[in-house]
């Protein structure tokens, strides 16, 4: 038999995202130079988690692993991802590091592949024994998760260094290489009270693990994500890793206006993404027509509408319904009716004008006109870091300069 394809993305009628290459350059070249040649250079991290935001971990690997210092991940199956890239290029290894929960059989692969990780609790003794009996050549490199007030997971200064204990038994198996937080509100205020309490905190924290430690090394400190690196100075440490921002999408309305107080300026971040869709189907409605499921949109007057075979399924919000709009040769098109699992239909009247086929962009730029992140988060009452790591994986990525 034939093949076509290995799965839905893989069909001719389907929407696809295209990620631009220039733009994720650029965006690592905004950070860099947020160093400001001031000090010594700390590196520069970004986050791949989450399919990376939804981008395709597969498409935007290749274009950073050369740029940045240091590689974050929250599974371990997907930062094992990067050994077999580079192995497959020829590259240079990369740090990596895995901020989620690790199995201690994961840590054993993880230890073997030069994979770094983090321990946030207690749990982690159950991993010594089975770090020992794997026979390692060398230590698995570990991160101590410092809980400074998000409440999530990591070691509260009350936890240390009772807690941390158990690392100065297991020297043999995990080397202490770092200690890392996570803010918990630099995004949604322009007044960092809890933020910089926060550091007073981290530093704090890393004392009492230096001090138990006691061998003079200096840990590698990361707390610092888009909005603190842009905004937080005294959070940059030796280490930062970007994430949202690294696609070109500000934290949040707040940032950009804390990063216009701090840095002066407002950085110019370019979005990676836009996702396009050909339609199905353009034709003529007559007045008072009936558009989709529930009949919960009426034609007015005669309408031209296109059937985009995208839908729900494939990430698009259905909390947009009624409220979106699409773009069609640079022309707002709204988005008519419910969002199905698998179809959007848009009035195309005055964008087109015929029946001939057109594409349509759901988010990204048309001429004159874009589709921003935010605005689709916005008709659906979420987030955009909710909207674009719920793009289908299944999806068609195409990288473009």
């Amino acid at each position: 038999m034939e093949s076509i394809g290995g799965g839905p993305g893989d069909a001719a009628h389907t929407s696809w995202l295209e990620l631009s290459a220039g733009a994720l350059r650029h965006n690592v070249e905004v950070f860099r130079a947020l160093e400001g040649g001031k000090g010594p250079s700390g590196a520069l991290g970004v986050v791949l988690k989450g399919n990376a935001y939804g981008h395709g971990l597969s498409q935007v690997l290749p274009v950073v692993h050369g740029l940045v210092d240091i590689l974050y991940f929250i599974a371990p199956q997907d930062a094992l991802r990067v050994r077999e890239h580079e192995r497959a290029q020829g590259l240079a290894p990369r740090q990596v590091v895995v901020l989620g929960a690790v199995a201690p059989q994961e840590a054993v692969v993880l230890a073997r592949e030069g994979v770094e990780v983090v321990v946030a609790d207690r749990g982690w003794e159950a991993a010594v024994p089975v770090l020992r009996a794997a026979g390692l050549a060398r230590p698995l490199r570990v991160h101590v998760h410092i809980d400074t007030g998000l409440g999530r997971e990591g070691f509260t200064l009350e936890q240390l260094p009772g807690e941390t204990r158990f690392l100065m038994d297991a020297r043999d198996v995990l080397e202490v290489v770092g200690g890392l937080s996570h803010f918990a509100n630099t995004e949604d205020v322009t007044e960092q009270g809890y933020a910089l309490a926060q550091v007073d905190a981290f530093e704090t924290g890393l004392g009492l693990l230096s001090a138990q430690l006691g061998t003079g090394r200096v840990l590698q400190r990361h707390i610092a994500a888009s909005a603190a690196t842009l905004v937080l100075p005294r959070a940059r440490y030796e280490a930062r890793r970007v994430g949202i921002s690294l696609y070109g999408l500000w934290p949040s309305a707040e940032t950009r206006l804390s990063a216009r107080l701090v840095l002066g300026e407002v950085p110019s971040l370019r979005p990676v993404l836009s996702w396009r869709c050909a339609s199905q189907v353009v034709k003529w409605l007559p007045a008072n027509a009936y558009v989709g499921y529930g009949c919960t949109y009426r034609t007015s007057e005669p309408t031209r509408i296109a059937v985009l075979p995208v839908g729900y399924y494939d990430g698009y919000p259905r909390l947009a319904s009624g409220k979106a709009h699409v773009l069609v040769n640079g022309r707002r098109c709204a988005v008519l009716g419910r969002v199905m699992m698998n179809h959007l239909i848009v009035d195309v009247t005055r964008a087109t004008p015929d029946e001939r086929p057109v594409t349509a962009t759901l988010m990204g730029r048309d001429g004159e006109e874009s589709i921003t992140a935010e605005a689709l988060a916005g008709w659906a009452q979420t987030i955009h870091y909710e909207v674009v790591t719920r793009l289908g994986a299944h999806l068609r990525r195409v990288v473009v300069e």
